[in-house]
């Protein structure tokens, strides 16, 4: 596979220009609605690269405090603001989002590696939270009615958690920092958001948008740091804070909910997972092939609904796994600016070392290689599309998030058979089913245990539908119309007469 090189610097053939992009951003602390410089700084790098694009300030406890503070402070107003205003705010922010996509898509492709053209509809993902939580906003419902043995009246209403810490991850740094923030602020609740170390210039771009659409100071604030250990955990144990949202690796998820335990904080966990993805031999093979590059390939396979192991009922598995090979071969690797750039690098060295020992770990237990199978090598994190067959369930990428485009087939023959290795897991975000039969589709879909499934497509996210897992991965819900719950809390007031 070709490795395509493309020169990060100077002005892109549609006008664009990358370095202009990330100078733009603000590299401080934002607290309290104002940028403050720190003298620790954190690099951020390029993975195309391998080298540094730029340094953000490094927050040390005393800064995370004070962001909590910050937030804190500004808490009791926001609570009182109209519903109506925050909504406006959040539309406005939606629209800015959506004038700004270009930009941010350099931005997200040059420090997450991820292609432009998908870096662009992140954007535009991202902008939905906005939109979709805006209408949210003037929707809180609540109730009243009599008492059933008479004498008074039940008035329940609901309330903002209050402020609230927000943890986002580096592999869709636009979307997952507009997916906590939006509901956040349709709530009613104020925020410190802190950003993946890898990944911080699209959320300090997004605060100067929602800056710009009228949030007030403190009610959104960014803390970037390489040390988040102790800065969360003083952020966590401090009582002003009352909500943890956090998407993430299901070990760090683990942790933080040890933590929270001790002051009883309401939490949200968006951890791993280990997607399969079931064809049946009535599948449409069209529909299949195209679902499964969707689902593997998403964000260059670092996603945590990335379909992790690829089940093909024996009579269809020949013709699936050559069509599904032929169409990953045809992808373009290279720098995510380049045009016609399908896969982009892995977020950094280790990412690369985790794929490859992963495919040497399956090789040794008999996996076969099709395609791919090695590090392209330098500069830059590239590892290439990858196609490995006859995969065994012991193999350690059968039990952990692959986090690259490697995709891991494997055959079966009935439907008891695959579900029962498909459940075989701790995990349970996600799974993808392909079947032209509706009764097993629907059938199937139940079995399944995990928060959401595609049934005949390798996409489910969408700003309107509640994304969350169960088992290991996680708590709660984002988006969909119970994704604004998780920063309410139900106050009951009983009313004599």
């Amino acid at each position: 596979m070709t490795l395509t090189v493309v020169n990060s610097g100077g002005t892109n053939p549609d006008g664009t220009n990358p370095d202009a992009a990330i100078s733009s951003v603000p590299t401080g602390l934002f607290i309290g609605g104002q940028w403050r410089e720190t003298t620790a700084r954190m690099p951020v790098e390029e993975p195309a690269t391998g080298t540094e694009l730029t340094t953000v300030s490094d927050a040390s406890v005393d800064d995370g405090r004070a962001a909590l503070a910050a937030a804190a402070d500004a808490q009791r107003e926001w609570a009182a603001t109209a519903p109506r205003v925050r909504s406006e705010i959040l539309m406005r922010a939606h629209r800015a989002l959506l004038d700004d996509a270009d930009r941010l898509a350099l931005i997200a492709t040059r420090e997450m590696g991820k292609p432009l053209a998908e870096a662009r509809g992140e954007a535009a993902y991202a902008a939905e939270f906005f939109r979709w939580f805006a209408e949210e906003a003037v929707r809180l419902d609540g109730g009243y009615l009599p008492a059933p043995a008479g004498g008074a009246r039940f008035v329940v209403t609901r309330q903002p958690v209050g402020p609230s810490i927000l943890i986002t991850p580096w592999n869709f740094p636009m979307a997952m920092a507009t997916r906590k923030i939006g509901p956040a602020l349709a709530a009613g609740c104020t925020c410190v958001v802190k950003p993946a170390e890898q990944t911080p210039l699209c959320t300090l771009a997004i605060a100067e948008i929602l800056t710009a659409a009228g949030v007030p100071d403190g009610v959104v604030n960014v803390v970037t740091t390489s040390d988040p250990g102790p800065v969360i955990s003083a952020m966590i144990a401090d009582p002003r804070s009352r909500k943890l949202s956090f998407t993430g690796s299901t070990a760090v998820g683990k942790l933080l909910l040890e933590q929270c335990a001790r002051s009883v904080m309401r939490t949200s966990m968006e951890l791993g997972g280990n997607a399969p993805l079931i064809v049946f031999d009535d599948a449409d093979i069209d529909a299949a092939v195209e679902g499964a590059l969707a689902a593997k390939m998403r964000n260059i396979g670092q996603a945590c609904t990335a379909a992790n192991r690829i089940y093909l009922q024996r009579a269809i598995a020949p013709e699936f796994t050559r069509r599904f090979t032929e169409a990953l071969a045809a992808l373009r690797m290279g720098n995510g600016l380049g045009e016609g750039v399908a896969v982009g690098p892995l977020i950094d060295a280790a990412a690369v070392e985790k794929v490859t020992e992963l495919v040497a770990d399956a090789r040794a237990r008999g996996a076969q290689v099709l395609l791919g199978g090695e590090a392209a090598g330098g500069p830059g994190y590239f590892y290439p599309p990858t196609v490995l067959t006859e995969v065994p369930d012991d193999a350690e990428m059968c039990g952990t998030e692959i986090f690259g485009p490697v995709a891991a087939l494997t055959t079966f023959e009935s439907e008891a058979e695959v579900l029962s290795r498909a459940n075989d897991t701790p995990y349970g975000l996600v799974s993808y089913v392909f079947t032209e039969n509706l009764r097993r589709g629907l059938r199937v879909c139940e079995a399944l245990d995990t928060g959401m499934v595609g049934l005949n497509q390798g996409v489910v996210s969408n700003p309107a539908a509640p994304f969350g897992g169960v088992k290991e991965s996680g708590l709660g819900r984002e988006g969909g119309f119970t994704g604004i719950d998780e920063f309410l809390e139900t106050k009951y007031i009983g009313v004599a007469l």
